[in-house]
């Protein structure tokens, strides 16, 4: 039991001999560093239940734990707020029990639970994947993991968007313009040929254009008009058809794509479980529509399309199916959410990584489902996150200005190398260590940059500051580790056993900041957020570094304190390790 729950509970019970009233919840938060304590109850809500001085009801609140709770030795009262002084004992005996925990933190799920799927990447398969697909797989993998680590079964899955008039505009530009490339004859990676195929039909597409308007046509009569658009949506025609040729020209591009994507994930990290394709659900949800339309979930215009009315809900009437018959994205996204919970019949609930212009898109999607009765979709969520800008400005596919997701990978091991040569520490290093060492702090200082930010918030990314070795960075907290690997190795003594001493100020604050680690799992899985994860760990490293700098550890003459600092460093590295695989974050043994 934390420090934590057994005071909530001492605090509620207090409240009721004291008072003979029942509160709900405690308010916690740390002692601040200019007062005595180690845990501080706010009492200013409390106020709620009991009118009257909160200084008062904090002595009487303080009284009445040191009387009653062995681990609390002292208070104080600072205005609204009841400082608490924790006995080494509590936090000796706590670290004992974490020391040799290697899944400490984690909860194993119960073969009963629920699942959850998380889908993330999602891309098309007429271009690479680029900085926004990164934040997207980054965020997606990383709550993933720490959904796992909470207690939840997880599932990672991607839909891929294989068809459309965007896949035909590359297939149209490689049959006119492509002379026969191949991944195989070209040296290319299958995902950067076609992408660059894309980026062909804009350039030719707006000649015509352009060509069009010299005319006298306007602008937007000649963007329909231009004979390449009129070939691709008759491709898309065929494709829907099934045109023996088109068909086949498609799969080959595709698998193109897909050997391609295949490099960039396992660079990156990632992985999925179960992979959808648009092409195969596309159609999905028109079944659902007709049976809605008899529940009354939805309802039919004199035009024959059918809608969904949320206006009782604070939104607007969503279409649902076309006049003609044919689907929209949110009919495809009803049938294939319904096709996923039939897949995977343990899942609970299911967690969407997709950019925040697609915000109401969601809170209509998961308002349908709920309409049509299915229980999991009050556990759906939409992990909404802003999006990644360059100094140079917004990225645009067609235009060939995204910033590939493979460059940056190779942009960021440079920046890890040239760093690391101008500090000059990898002495005894092979050419392999030190290629392996500014992957392992390029890619790293990527991530961690990446995910320190709250998902909501838009990002400015700028590769040389994150891979800045002070401060809040992936490799200021990769050296730590590195740095306490170091100390371990030099540790030529037996330091297994349990100790017990009176422990310095900077060991006891150490040992809070490791105590909050199950929590943090917990905070960052219900608010979807590695971000939480992130900065706990930088501020954990931050406190072994103040540790580090104020007591003696190999240096220490008194063998027990010895052990203890050993042990206390090592259970701070597991901890970064730990932090860092829900991260998707590697850690060097050395640096």
């Amino acid at each position: 039991m934390s420090i934590q729950t057994l005071i909530e509970a001492k605090v509620k019970e207090g409240f009721l001999t004291l008072y003979n009233i029942e509160i709900p919840t405690v308010e916690f938060q740390a002692t601040r560093k200019d007062f005595e304590g180690d845990i501080t109850v706010v009492v200013f809500p409390l106020l709620r239940y009991k009118k009257g001085n909160p200084v008062q009801i904090g002595e009487d609140l303080g009284k009445f734990l040191v009387e009653n709770v062995t681990e609390i030795t002292n208070y104080n009262v600072v205005k609204g707020f009841l400082n608490l002084v924790i006995n080494d004992s509590f936090y000796t005996n706590f670290f004992n029990q974490i020391t040799k925990n290697s899944s400490y933190g984690f909860i194993t799920p119960s073969a009963d639970d629920s699942s959850r799927m998380v889908e993330y990447s999602s891309p098309n398969t007429n271009k690479p994947l680029h900085l926004g697909h990164v934040r997207n797989v980054l965020l997606g993998y990383s709550v993933a993991e720490i959904l796992k680590a909470s207690g939840k079964k997880v599932y990672k899955t991607q839909i891929i968007n294989d068809r459309g008039i965007h896949i035909c505009k590359s297939m149209l530009a490689w049959e006119k313009f492509g002379n026969g490339e191949t991944p195989e004859n070209t040296g290319l990676k299958g995902d950067k040929l076609v992408g660059n195929y894309y980026v062909k039909f804009d350039q030719e597409y707006k000649k015509e254009i352009a060509i069009l308007v010299a005319t006298g046509v306007s602008e937007e009569n000649a963007k329909k008009q231009a004979p390449l658009f009129i070939e691709a949506q008759e491709m898309l025609r065929k494709w829907e058809a099934g045109d023996e040729q088109v068909v086949s020209l498609w799969k080959e591009m595709n698998s193109w794509v897909y050997k391609g994507f295949d490099v960039t994930y396992k660079s990156i990290g990632v992985d999925f479980d179960k992979l959808y394709y648009e092409s195969n659900t596309y159609l999905l949800g028109k079944d659902v529509i007709d049976e809605g339309l008899k529940s009354g979930v939805f309802f039919k215009k004199e035009d024959g399309s059918v809608w969904c009315d949320l206006t009782e809900d604070g939104l607007d009437e969503k279409l649902v199916l076309r006049s003609d018959g044919t689907a929209v994205y949110m009919t495809q996204d009803i049938g294939t959410a319904i096709q996923r919970s039939k897949d995977m019949p343990d899942v609970g609930g299911m967690v969407y990584t997709v950019g925040n212009e697609q915000d109401y898109h969601f809170k209509v999607l998961f308002l349908i489902l709920k309409k049509l009765g299915y229980s999991w979709a009050e556990q759906l969520h939409h992990l909404s996150y802003g999006m990644v800008d360059l100094p140079s400005g917004k990225m645009k596919s067609r235009e060939g200005t995204v910033v590939d997701a493979d460059d940056l990978m190779d942009e960021m091991t440079n920046t890890a190398r040239t760093i690391s040569q101008e500090l000059g520490k990898l002495e005894g290093y092979s050419n392999e260590e030190k290629e392996e060492l500014y992957r392992i702090i390029g890619l790293g200082a990527l991530k961690y940059f990446i995910l320190k930010v709250d998902p909501k918030k838009r990002i400015l990314f700028d590769p040389k500051a994150s891979v800045d070795f002070q401060g809040n960075t992936g490799p200021f907290i990769q050296y730590t580790y590195a740095r306490i690997q170091s100390i371990l190795r030099k540790a030529n003594f037996d330091y297994s056993k349990e100790i017990a001493i009176d422990l310095h100020e900077k060991e006891k604050e150490l040992i809070k900041q490791l105590e909050l680690y199950p929590e943090i799992i917990q905070q960052a899985a219900k608010n979807y957020s590695p971000a939480v994860i992130a900065n706990y760990t930088y501020e954990l490293v931050k406190e072994f570094n103040s540790f580090y700098q104020n007591v003696h550890i190999l240096g220490e003459e008194n063998q027990d304190k010895k052990v203890f600092r050993v042990q206390l460093s090592k259970k701070v590295a597991d901890t970064i390790k730990s932090a860092f695989n829900l991260l998707g974050i590697q850690v060097p043994e050395r640096m």
